[in-house]
């Protein structure tokens, strides 16, 4: 008896703090709810805001779009719920309602600044990503570009102009239109079969590829959700034979459709987390988004494999000759410590410090872009905007969180295991930068 009088206030404080965590569960679920309203309402006059949605009806807006944007009540709105989110967050003792609570913050600041800059209120580019993405990217001068340069220099066949010489040993991969989608099939069905290597996807899931012009991207995924993808591939300008691997990777496995797939399966569906059914695109998400799915090329071809299998299966299925693709390869690895080389041209544009055609000259000399590819990458800037950090340097905070966490090039069980962790929960820039 005694032993039971003893137990009973132990069982009596376990019973409230369940009760207590039951409410705080409904009422960040409450918040989570409005936060995908306000999300969808904002998407509702900035066609580019909404990514993908996957979630219930009943959350979708109930009244047509108003004629004039209302700035003030959706600014008004984020910030009253970013208030409720802070204080639920500085109060919980659940650490799974802290996490959500402050990535649901992390994005409402991104909200913002997207209703401000639909609304042409600007500011610096650093300024802007900070808000949206969370980050500051590095910044790097002229000189820091011109060392790979003269690398290039060093190992590109022909004399004259790198840009120049560049072009013409990539025109010899360039995949003919009529190969291009067998070529892409292979390349995503390589990386799909080394991804579920490693994980187990949903036994429903599947993708369709099709072949778009006249788009500012190279590639995109729209997810659709149910782990169905729609993956398009731009075909405005030549595709190179590297690119197969790397766009079909980046959009489909274990890029873009498998991050979305991961999220919507372990927290959406398996925790009941409904903020994660919005994908907005101008938030932190599209840091981790877009940075996971680079990085995920280089895991799913580690070392040489991209090199091997372009050689033996790809280069065969477009009909083009092997001959000078290691030095092509080489060049495309020095051509990679250039890829900040777009931010600074990103960069000039928006804080008005380049004009157009001097962002052209930089993108071709430093980015190696042909006419076509530059023209094109300007009109992504001015679409996109800042968004263009979240290729580069979110990929290298990737890179270092999945170092950080034993996952190298020695160990790549462990890659996977860090990639497919971070690719399964709420991620905040801030946790990924203090580990870089």
């Amino acid at each position: 008896m005694r032993k039971l009088l003893l137990l009973a206030p132990v069982l009596f404080v376990l019973s409230c703090k369940s009760t207590a965590e039951k409410e705080e569960n409904k009422k960040l679920n409450k918040l989570a709810e409005e936060y995908v309203r306000l999300g969808l309402t904002i998407g509702q006059y900035d066609g580019d805001f909404v990514d993908a949605y996957y979630g219930p009806d009943s959350l979708k807006p109930k009244q047509e779009a108003a004629d004039d944007f209302p700035k003030d009540s959706l600014l008004a709105s984020a910030n009253e719920l970013m208030n409720d989110l802070r204080s639920l967050a500085h109060t919980t003792t659940v650490d799974s309602n802290k996490i959500r609570a402050n990535w649901m913050c992390d994005q409402l600041l991104a909200f913002s600044r997207r209703v401000r800059i639909y609304s042409e209120e600007y500011e610096s580019f650093d300024e802007e990503s900070k808000a949206l993405f969370g980050v500051v990217a590095p910044v790097y001068d002229e000189d820091y570009f011109k060392s790979s340069i003269a690398e290039l220099d060093s190992i590109l066949p022909g004399k004259g102009n790198v840009n120049d010489r560049f072009q013409k040993l990539a025109n010899k991969f360039a995949i003919p239109k009529d190969k291009l989608e067998p070529v892409m099939n292979a390349a995503i069905a390589e990386a799909r079969k080394r991804t579920k290597s490693h994980y187990q996807l949903p036994a429903n899931e599947s993708f369709t590829l099709e072949l778009v012009t006249k788009k500012p991207w190279s590639g995109y995924n729209w997810y659709k959700g149910n782990y169905k993808s729609l993956i398009q591939i731009n075909t405005d300008n030549k595709i190179f034979i590297d690119r197969a691997i790397d766009v079909g990777s980046h959009e489909s496995y274990p890029g873009h459709h498998v991050y979305n797939m991961l999220l919507e399966k372990n927290l959406y569906h398996d925790r009941g987390w409904v903020e994660l059914s919005l994908y907005p695109l101008f938030s932190p998400q599209s840091l981790i988004a877009e940075g996971s799915a680079n990085y995920g090329v280089e895991l799913a071809f580690p070392g040489n494999d991209k090199v091997k299998f372009t050689k033996s299966v790809l280069l065969p299925l477009a009909g083009l000759d092997t001959a000078g693709v290691d030095t092509y390869f080489k060049a495309l690895a020095i051509k990679g410590k250039l890829n900040y080389a777009r931010n600074e041209a990103a960069r000039g544009l928006i804080n008005e410090t380049m004009s157009r055609g001097k962002a052209i000259s930089w993108l071709k000399k430093y980015c190696l872009m042909n006419d076509e590819t530059a023209e094109k990458s300007i009109d992504f800037i001015r679409k996109y905007r800042s968004y263009v950090i979240n290729y580069n340097y979110g990929q290298d905070l990737i890179k270092s969180y999945v170092e950080q966490n034993g996952g190298t090039a020695q160990t790549p069980n462990k890659r996977w295991d860090a990639f497919g962790k971070l690719l399964s929960e709420e991620v905040t820039p801030a946790s990924l930068v203090k580990t870089k």
